[in-house]
């Protein structure tokens, strides 16, 4: 299996990617990323990846866009959020929106190992003492929206991103490489599948997906 170790500080690479490789064994290919731009370039030239390894506030993660765009463009990868980050509605988002455990970084390696067989198994995993905490926790992004995000494809998602920070229609034509009605076409669909009214409203939800500033 292929898997890839996301997380901006080498240290604790090196660290995750031993533990790691002691749980999957010697015939797993472990790759590393300090940031998403080296995830996607990872994730291009190894289209087979199976498991990724995410930490919440890497460089170019947004928060929660990052694991948005993962479970968009790769949904057959399993995600594995690794993070400092133990709030309990922190710990549900990331759940809500796609990932298959959530391990804090604090965590000794024989939960790291827990939470890697069920995720292989197919299941989902949190701390125990953690678990009824987040089940009690406010979500920080309504069901609803987070449900129509599921609905955006790959191409959608990417222009809603670039939509959020304020390019242009003709800027993100450019970007993509596209026919600037190919993206007034996708705009369309991105507002009708939000149900909002226009691209304002649209980067607005966007911005849910960044974690609060107490988390930043």
């Amino acid at each position: 299996m292929i898997a890839i170790i996301a997380d901006d500080h080498p240290l604790f690479r090196v660290a995750l990617s031993q533990a790691a490789q002691t749980i999957l064994g010697d015939q797993a290919l472990l790759l590393q990323a300090e940031n998403m731009e080296r995830v996607w370039a990872l994730l291009r030239q190894h289209p087979d990846t199976s498991l990724i390894f995410l930490d919440l506030k890497m460089p170019g993660a947004d928060g929660f866009a990052g694991l948005t765009a993962l479970r968009t463009e790769y949904p057959d990868v399993t995600v594995l959020m690794v993070s400092a980050v133990e709030e309990p509605a922190v710990i549900k988002q990331a759940m809500q929106l796609g990932a298959a455990a959530y391990v804090p970084k604090s965590a000794p390696l024989e939960l790291m190992s827990a939470a890697i067989d069920a995720v292989q198994q197919g299941d989902t995993w949190l701390p125990a003492e953690l678990s009824q905490e987040v089940a009690d926790a406010t979500s920080l992004i309504d069901d609803d929206f987070a449900n129509r995000l599921e609905q955006l494809t790959p191409q959608q998602f990417r222009v809603l991103k670039m939509i959020a920070d304020g390019l242009l229609n003709k800027q993100i034509a450019y970007e993509m490489t596209v026919q600037e009605t190919t993206i007034k076409q996708h705009v369309s669909a991105i507002l009708r599948k939000l149900n909002v009214n226009n691209r304002t409203q649209a980067g607005i939800l966007f911005e849910k997906l960044k974690l609060p500033d107490s988390h930043s």
